[in-house]
């Protein structure tokens, strides 16, 4: 995606983006660049300047486990970022060297499964934000859009996405540091490579977004969505990783019984 490594970019934007005093650095007079210098990041991790302007500059780039902790909490990375970084210099030889994106087959066992939860809305998501198999129910969830297919696509690019999530930013957010999470275990990927350059060149908001670097894998949380016809649904959703394809995650929206929005839920599935 650029000249750099991968390590090398992240390391700059993580520098970048940290000011002196959130590093316990003074911060007198005018600093010609943002965030930290790679000499203050040097000091604190205990390298030399030398050695981690190399690090930035993708001229070294097996750096010890030692070395990266040290980094890290130079950094203040919290523990996803930190994992992400501990993953960069190894990305492409994770599991032998074998490709790890682009798994884009779904079991039939687990295709049976999201059908047989008729009244829970539930998909599959690949490493790229791809929605790779999903039930009914998910379906009319999303019947908004103009494809069900992407959810990153579905946020940036699709006009239907900023009235869907009530909280646009907070779902841009989430999903650029999925997608960030997900190039670190594979940089390399082509489909995560093309969502992604797609992205940048048609959302300045999704550009500007994964400049930052930051990290997270999906959790659970609260999805505060507006369907067109049911209107507001307050969904609870966790994530599960699929053991055999660790690539694609199970996704699966709840909501509370008896509450409006299982009403709504009722509602779209019998009209699905």
């Amino acid at each position: 995606m650029s000249d750099r490594t991968p390590l090398g970019e992240f390391l700059r934007a993580r520098r970048e983006g940290l000011k002196p005093h959130e590093a316990g650095l003074p911060a007198h007079g005018r600093r010609r660049v943002p965030g930290l210098r790679r000499e203050e990041v040097a000091l604190l991790a205990g390298v030399s300047p030398d050695y981690y302007m190399r690090l930035e500059q993708g001229r070294e780039t097996s750096p010890s486990p030692q070395v990266i902790d040290a980094i890290a909490a130079a950094l203040r990375l919290d523990d996803e970022a930190h994992d992400h970084l501990r993953r960069l210099p190894r990305a492409p030889y994770l599991r032998g060297g074998d490709p790890v994106g682009g798994q884009d087959r779904v079991s039939p066992q687990l295709r049976r499964l999201l059908d047989s939860w008729p009244d829970t809305p539930a998909f599959v998501l690949g490493p790229a934000l791809d929605v790779l198999a999903y039930n009914a129910l998910a379906a009319a969830v999303h019947s908004g859009f103009r494809r069900f297919d992407n959810l990153a696509r579905m946020v940036f690019l699709d006009p239907a996405g900023r009235d869907f999530h009530q909280d646009w930013a907070r779902a841009a957010h989430s999903c650029v540091s999925e997608l960030r999470a997900a190039y670190g275990h594979d940089p390399d990927s082509p489909r995560i490579t093309e969502v992604v350059e797609t992205l940048r060149a048609k959302s300045p908001e999704f550009a500007e977004l994964w400049s930052r670097h930051e990290v997270k894998g999906k959790t659970r949380q609260e999805k505060l969505l507006v369907h067109p016809e049911a209107g507001a649904l307050e969904l609870q959703f966790s994530a599960f990783t699929v053991n055999d394809a660790p690539h694609q995650q199970l996704v699966v929206y709840r909501a509370e019984p008896a509450s409006a929005t299982a009403a709504a839920l009722a509602e779209l599935l019998s009209r699905s």
